[in-house]
């Protein structure tokens, strides 16, 4: 099976069980999306989404935001960790925004990844989230996925997004990156998982990745 007849069939199994997956940060806007993504760096969605409400109810736009100090939006955020850099760039790109864009989240690539924490996978997740522009976000699940079922061979995260923009229409991207991240979750964790029961990693991974995995099952837990 080539890895475009394996992409389509991926594609029919997500589109059963994830038609129409939501964004998993809570957010109102294309502003408060972008801090939601910056928070989630090496936290998971569900700690993001206790801390946001607290920061939103007292700033949800840059010019509330600069009017906290560093210190208020470390206090705040600290549950998420990296909470000294995650502040300093927070309050920083509140005050860029207003700075250079009228208090307003652009919705270039260029402009959004000039701003302080803003990397090209937080930069992509706005772009097709929040205005709908063709974007693949790749963070280390989508790139684990993606190995595991055979999909890409890249080495690096950058390498990952290319081969995937290949294999699925434009228009799709934004959908496919929300369906990979709820399957990865729901039924293909990275740890513990047999593949040989996976409704995707029992055909699509390798044979050998499978039987590499099954040896490091416990017990309990194969087949």
């Amino acid at each position: 099976m080539t890895r475009s007849e394996k992409a389509k069939r991926i594609q029919r199994i997500l589109e059963h069980y994830y038609p129409a997956p939501p964004v998993p940060l809570r957010h109102d806007d294309a502003y408060t999306l972008l801090i939601a993504v910056l928070l989630s760096a090496q936290c998971t969605d569900e700690r993001v989404n206790q801390v946001t409400p607290k920061l939103f109810a007292l700033a949800s736009t840059p010019e509330q935001m600069v009017r906290l100090s560093v210190a208020q939006i470390r206090e705040i955020i600290r549950p998420c960790g990296l909470s000294p850099a995650k502040s300093k760039a927070i309050h920083e790109l509140s005050r860029l925004l207003i700075e250079r864009h009228g208090g307003q989240v652009p919705d270039r690539f260029d402009a959004l990844e000039a701003l302080p924490g803003v990397g090209h996978k937080t930069a992509s997740v706005v772009m097709v989230q929040a205005f709908g522009h063709p974007a693949f976000p790749v963070d280390t699940h989508i790139h684990r996925l993606a190995a595991r079922w055979g999909l890409s061979r890249g080495t690096t995260v950058e390498r990952t997004e290319r081969d995937l923009k290949a294999l699925f229409p434009e228009g799709l991207w934004g959908w496919v990156h929300l369906a990979m991240i709820f399957f990865g979750r729901e039924h293909c964790p990275a740890r513990g998982h047999d593949l040989s029961q996976c409704p995707i990693c029992s055909w699509a991974a390798s044979k050998k990745r499978i039987l590499e995995e099954s040896r490091r099952l416990p017990a309990s837990k194969k087949a």
